[in-house]
C-alpha cells in the first residue's frame, strides 16, 4: 500500500475530488435546476463521493472507478453517480477540458500492480 500523505497521493485525491465534484455540480444544476449551490441529493452524493475518493485502498495510483475491482460506493449510490457521469462525462469537454482530458488519460493507463492483483484475485473467484 502506499503512503496516503505523500504530495503526490494529496494531489491526485483533490483532483479526483475536485473532478467528481464538478460533475455532480454540473448535473446538479442541468437535471434538478439549482442556482449555485447543490441540491439535498446531490449534496449527499457530493459529501459521500469525497470520502469514499479519500479512503480509496489503491490511492495515489487510483483507477477510474469504472474500472476499479473494488466496487466502494453502496448500490444506490452507485447508481446515482452512473447517472452523473454518464450526463456529465461528456460534457466536462466544454465546462472543465483540462479535468476531462486527466480523467480520459487516467481511464487508459496501465494498472498499478496493486490493481493488477486485486483484478487477478476478483477473476481467480469467478
Amino acid at each position: 500500500m502506499t503512503d496516503r500523505t505523500s504530495p503526490a497521493a494529496q494531489r491526485r485525491i483533490a483532483q479526483e475530488q475536485r473532478t467528481v465534484g464538478k460533475m455532480i455540480a454540473l448535473y446538479c444544476h442541468a437535471q434538478h435546476h439549482t442556482q449555485g449551490s447543490l441540491c439535498p441529493e446531490c449534496a449527499e452524493l457530493s459529501a459521500y463521493a469525497q470520502a469514499r475518493i479519500a479512503s480509496c485502498p489503491f490511492l495515489p495510483d487510483k483507477p477510474t472507478c469504472a474500472k476499479c475491482p473494488v466496487h466502494c460506493y453502496q448500490p444506490a449510490m452507485r447508481v446515482q453517480i452512473r447517472q452523473v457521469m454518464r450526463y456529465a462525462g461528456p460534457r466536462m469537454l466544454l465546462h472543465d477540458p483540462i479535468a476531462a482530458v486527466q480523467h480520459l488519460a487516467q481511464m487508459v493507463r496501465k494498472p498499478s500492480p496493486a490493481v493488477q492483483r486485486a483484478l487477478a484475485r476478483k477473476a481467480a473467484k469467478e
